[in-house]
């Protein structure tokens, strides 16, 4: 299916979104300078990021139905399976609104982050609960009456709490204004990305296009999320890599996870490695916002080979990831061309 197209028909239903939630805020006789502001939260904060997470409920939804265009959907078919999609993204705007607070970031998005806007500030906090508490104001208007229903709000509140729980575990591991390397190993590093990347990133696109296409079979969910949470580990795991190791110029930004004290995979190995005069090196040089420092980690992980180390990963993993997709059970009709299709896009990808 063409992308550009299907990225054009995902971003005109957001507008429409947009018109619904005013309508309600109106209904609730909500003054005319709070609505413009939420209205101005919505589409600040939601549309402007790659949609990957939102596009793929699309996408998985027509894998699932053998669909081979945009054509083969019905209007209203296309426009539920849509609205999933936005949900996500919704959930994502949240997440970043908050943790662009919590990180003290200047920019997102190539513009100010929202808590950085004329007048916003703290606003940003009541703001990101907004966005959050928009998912189930249009989930309530388009799903209520469908059997999925309660699953679409199970699923939702699991793993927003599950990607929580995995930026704890983050923010409380590697603050950037404090450096302690024994508090890092790789073992929180795997559940900090599984929480906080995995679910909502991976599991849950392909899930909610699961419930739109009625496979909800507890074992065809198990089989995509077997898949699916390694394979959200495998990318955050490649995106710690190319932070470290990538060009600049591939990757569209200057890697910084030295310099802001991020709990990444590269440290981690290099850390389980490392001799006591490496471990020292470390101690004293990663996470200080100083350009030196973060050369001699860089230098030390090249001396390290963390590079190869994470190539043998990479192989190791999606051989370990084709091999339980090839034992996908598609008797209840669930494919395992949606598990493919993920693994496709991320496999040796260069930014």
């Amino acid at each position: 299916m063409d992308k550009a197209i299907g990225k054009q028909k995902f971003n005109a239903v957001f507008p429409q979104l947009v018109e619904e939630l005013e309508e309600i805020l109106v209904g609730y006789g909500m003054p005319s300078d709070a609505i413009a502001w939420f209205k101005k939260n919505l589409n600040y904060n939601t549309p402007g990021g790659k949609l990957n997470r939102g596009l793929s409920v699309v996408d998985t939804y027509a894998l699932l139905k053998g669909y081979k265009s945009y054509d083969d959907f019905d209007d209203e078919e296309y426009k539920k399976t849509a609205i999933l999609g936005w949900c996500i993204e919704l959930l994502q705007a949240y997440f970043l609104v908050a943790d662009d607070m919590m990180d003290r970031s200047i920019t997102r998005r190539g513009q100010p982050c929202w808590y950085k806007v004329e007048n916003v500030n703290e606003i940003a906090i009541n703001d990101s609960f907004m966005l959050e508490g928009a998912i189930y104001i249009i989930l309530k208007k388009y799903f209520r009456q469908d059997k999925f229903y309660v699953d679409l709000l199970d699923l939702f509140h699991e793993v927003t709490f599950q990607t929580e729980l995995g930026q704890l575990l983050d923010l409380i591991t590697a603050p950037e204004d404090h450096v302690d390397l024994s508090k890092f190993s790789l073992e929180k590093h795997s559940f900090i990305v599984i929480f906080k990347t995995a679910y909502y990133s991976f599991y849950l696109p392909v899930a909610l296009a699961m419930f739109m296409a009625g496979i909800n079979d507890d074992k065809d969910l198990k089989q995509a999320q077997d898949v699916l949470i390694p394979l959200g580990e495998y990318f955050q795991i490649q995106d710690d890599f190319l932070d470290c190791f990538g060009k600049p110029e591939d990757i569209g930004k200057i890697g910084t996870d030295i310099l802001d004290n991020k709990c990444s995979w590269v440290v981690n190995t290099a850390l389980k490695i490392a001799t006591p005069a490496q471990r020292a090196l470390l101690d004293a040089n990663y996470g200080r916002k100083d350009a030196e420092k973060e050369k001699i980690c860089k230098e030390l992980f090249n001396e390290m080979k963390i590079n190869e180390l994470y190539y043998q990963y990479e192989e190791k993993i999606v051989s370990e990831l084709k091999d339980k997709i090839s034992k996908v059970d598609e008797s209840r009709g669930f494919k395992g061309d949606v598990l493919t299709a993920f693994l496709n896009k991320i496999y040796k990808r260069q930014k």
